[in-house]
């Protein structure tokens, strides 16, 4: 059973990115959503000839963002200051990145269209989530990932360098680097240094 954790004068945002039970619902965490809404608006209603709009967009808005990174409109996100996003990466249309936890993206990334990265979890009890109590775990996307559209990737999850995942796979477990996942869940169903 999950119980309310004692009060040992930390911040629900400091509770928030230990990965323990925070109250979703607190004031400082509505202003960060708040603020993280606005300049995510802001960014989506942007036309793919305001590049430079775009890029000072996004570095207010996200923890970093790396050179040559390109994320086409719309994007959501929880806070954007928890997303990490590294050099040469292409995000497609309708990147959902719940940043309740850190997410980091490496450099060379390739993410299709509606792809959701999703940090935060939920007590199973139903008196906690009444009351919204929730919790996160941090995602970590390695080096020259690609993310087919659709798929979903799972609080506490890491996915190796080069990894392939498959369109519409819901990856509920860490993958390793090299391979190829599909379905749901996401299942290795080769390694990309075996001959073909």
């Amino acid at each position: 059973m999950t119980t309310a954790p004692e009060d040992d004068g930390r911040s629900m945002r400091e509770r928030m990115l230990a990965g323990e039970l925070y109250l979703a619902d607190d004031p400082e965490l509505g202003e960060l959503g708040a603020r993280a809404l606005d300049l995510a608006d802001a960014y989506n209603a942007t036309s793919a000839r305001q590049g430079p709009l775009r890029r000072r967009l996004l570095a207010e808005l996200l923890a970093s963002v790396g050179e040559g990174t390109e994320i086409r409109p719309p994007l959501r996100v929880d806070y954007g200051r928890h997303l990490s996003i590294g050099a040469r990466c292409f995000a497609y249309y309708g990147l959902v990145a719940l940043d309740v936890a850190p997410i980091t993206i490496g450099d060379d990334v390739q993410i299709g269209p509606n792809v959701q990265l999703l940090t935060p979890t939920h007590p199973v009890e139903a008196e906690p989530r009444r009351q919204k109590w929730e919790a996160a775990l941090p995602i970590v996307i390695g080096d020259n990932v690609w993310l087919g559209g659709g798929a979903i990737v799972l609080a506490g999850v890491t996915i190796g360098a080069n990894t392939v995942v498959g369109a519409g796979a819901v990856v509920t477990r860490d993958l390793p680097a090299d391979v190829v996942a599909v379905g749901n869940p996401a299942r290795v169903v080769r390694r990309l240094d075996e001959p073909r």
